[in-house]
């Protein structure tokens, strides 16, 4: 009975998304997922999205019908949702931490 219980428990924790506040690689984003990824501007794709990398890969960042408040090279920290749609994955933004800290929030964002 233990071990049933105990094969529950680790299946239940390795399906359960990380919480939004704590940092997930990009490549374990999971698609319709709240997330926080950490990572370098890879490029800036067009006014409104941008690309962001870490050790494991890039995903592209949409932040709504906002201007992208980062620069090419800039370490940022972004929460946002993970798109569940079929194509690439893209996360739309709803705050972007800068690495002084300043924190922009979205408020005119993709829902």
């Amino acid at each position: 009975m233990k071990i049933i219980a105990t094969t529950a428990l680790l299946a239940a924790l390795a399906t359960t998304p990380a919480p939004a506040n704590q940092v997930t690689a990009i490549v374990d984003a999971q698609r319709g997922t709240m997330v926080t990824v950490q990572g370098t501007v890879e490029r800036i794709t067009d006014e409104d999205e941008f690309r962001l990398a870490d050790a494991t890969g890039s995903i592209r960042i949409y932040v709504g019908p906002n201007w992208v408040p980062a620069n090419v090279g800039e370490e940022v920290t972004v929460n946002g949702f993970v798109d569940d749609d079929l194509g690439p994955r893209e996360i739309y933004a709803r705050t972007l931490t800068r690495a002084d800290g300043a924190e922009i929030t979205f408020d005119r964002r993709y829902e």
